[in-house]
């Protein structure tokens, strides 16, 4: 499998797994503390060839790829789950089997830049059990593996759902699922 986009990972490791799975050029932050060196790469290969951002499921790999999305509007998006990424020791891309990078990249998301016409309401996710109660912590994350959007905490989500235009019908659909779930 061939990824024209430059895919943007956290380190060397991540890296190497991704051109275990794929054919792909990759460029790595060197961590959460961007330089703007890396945030200009980042934009020349958005210019040229589009980026797809593919960084570990947890805080920091959250905050680098919010840091991104900010400095180069329209990016692509690639998410594990925590499972899926858990190693012996740490957490992350590097972790994550060959077969799970693939179907990450498979089902990339791209960030739309203004006006989404089918808007999810926060109400919604509230309606959904997906804010304020007892389960929607844990309902967010089965919500962001079935949409393939990772997890996020209630606000990142309702800003996720919409960015990366996850439809009414689709969001429903997720919904549903949790619901079957926890009868």
């Amino acid at each position: 499998m061939m990824i024209k986009e430059v895919i943007v990972v956290e380190g060397k490791s991540d890296t190497l797994a991704i051109q275990r799975a794929v054919q792909a050029d990759t460029i790595e932050t060197g961590g959460s503390a961007l330089s703007n060196q890396v945030i200009e790469r980042i934009k020349r290969a958005q210019q040229m060839r589009g980026v797809i951002i593919f960084t570990d499921p947890d805080y920091p790999g959250e905050k680098i790829r919010k840091q991104i999305s900010q400095a180069v509007p329209g990016c692509k998006h690639a998410f594990i789950t925590e499972d899926q990424g858990r190693g012996k020791r740490n957490l992350g891309v590097e972790n994550a089997s060959d077969d799970v990078i693939r179907k990450a990249l498979q089902d990339v998301r791209t960030e739309v830049l203004g006006g989404f016409k089918e808007e999810i309401s926060f109400q919604e996710l509230q309606s959904a059990g997906l804010v304020g109660g007892p389960n929607s912590g844990q309902n967010r994350k089965k919500l962001g593996e079935l949409l393939g959007v990772g997890y996020a905490n209630a606000k990142q989500l309702h800003k996720r759902l919409n960015q990366l235009q996850i439809s009414k019908r689709e969001f429903e659909a997720a919904v549903d699922t949790l619901g079957g779930d926890e009868e």
